[in-house]
């Protein structure tokens, strides 16, 4: 295939981004994790898949970053979850140090490449792939606002008992509990769900989105979302790859647009060819834009103090 895509961690979203990409032909695949046997090993069972999906894509593993040289699209879903007895600043430190690693090999084989963040605390990742990678920031974002969207479509697909492809929803801010979801925004069939759902039930659809990620969490006790997370990532890849200009919520560093500087913030972007090809702004209520304000002051106050413990 002329597209190539690596994707850094093997572990459950790494490995089903790498299936999904595959899967639907969009390019060859490298999958790099540190553990040696994994990557090889997943990489070659998924080669073993490709005569029952139909697909041609070549898939491979590797420890090393040799491997990923030439890199179109470049996924990180490297990184450690939040561990018993772990503090906020140790997982902000531990991750801030694996990013480096990875990005710092990363620019030095695919130059040219476009980075999707994955890796959490979402939104101070991206503030560390930007700097040490060197790229600009069109071809740096976060995966954050496509997977938010898609639990609230999910969630009023449920409430209203239809098809998930007449829903669209908007989700804005940081990923994680700050998220903004924007009802009026939100459309079956191009009908607001302002004008199909009562206030009190939207709020709980809120509600129920921004702990989406926890849900899972409490469910599968150990281990958390994989499945949603790596087809948000390459819905975002296919856009790029495709230069489709699909309109999607990434996390990208704003320079003045919704009011805000020098931050990754979940806003509507057109992805393309070029990675983040246009910012798109919308006119924002008073009570919105002091939610999306709220949402970016918690991820600025991450920024800093992960700035602080990496110094």
């Amino acid at each position: 295939m002329d597209k190539k895509a690596t994707v850094i961690g093997a572990g459950n979203v790494g490995a089903t981004a790498a299936q999904r990409l595959a899967e639907k032909e969009l390019c060859d695949v490298v999958l790099i994790d540190i553990i040696e046997g994994v990557p090889q090993g997943k990489a070659l069972d998924l080669t073993e898949a490709a005569p029952i999906e139909k697909h041609d894509a070549k898939v491979s593993g590797s420890n090393g970053y040799e491997a990923s040289e030439g890199s179109d699209i470049v996924i990180i879903t490297a990184g450690v979850p939040r561990k018993p007895g772990m503090s906020r600043d140790d997982l902000l430190s531990t991750n801030a140090g694996i990013m480096k690693n990875v990005v710092e090999q990363v620019a030095k084989y695919s130059p040219e490449a476009k980075l999707i963040i994955v890796s959490n605390p979402l939104d101070a990742m991206c503030h560390v792939a930007l700097e040490v990678s060197g790229f600009p920031k069109n071809r740096v974002m976060g995966m954050a606002g496509v997977l938010d969207s898609a639990r609230f479509r999910a969630f009023i697909a449920m409430e209203l008992n239809v098809s998930v492809e007449n829903t669209h929803a908007f989700v804005l801010g940081g990923h994680g509990d700050t998220m903004v979801p924007l009802p009026r925004f939100s459309t079956v069939a191009g009908i607001p769900i302002t004008e199909l759902i009562s206030r009190e039930r939207i709020d709980a659809l809120v509600k129920r989105t921004a702990n989406g990620g926890a849900e899972i969490v409490g469910l599968l006790k150990s281990g958390s979302a994989f499945y949603a997370p790596a087809s948000a990532a390459v819905e975002m890849a296919e856009s790029i790859l495709k230069d489709k200009k699909k309109i999607l919520p990434c996390a990208v560093l704003l320079e003045g647009e919704y009011g805000i500087s020098d931050l990754f913030i979940g806003v509507p972007v057109k992805l393309g060819a070029s990675g983040v090809e246009q910012v798109i702004e919308i006119e924002l209520t008073e009570a919105e834009q002091a939610t999306l304000n709220r949402s970016a002051d918690a991820v600025r106050t991450l920024v800093e103090d992960m700035k602080k413990l990496t110094k």
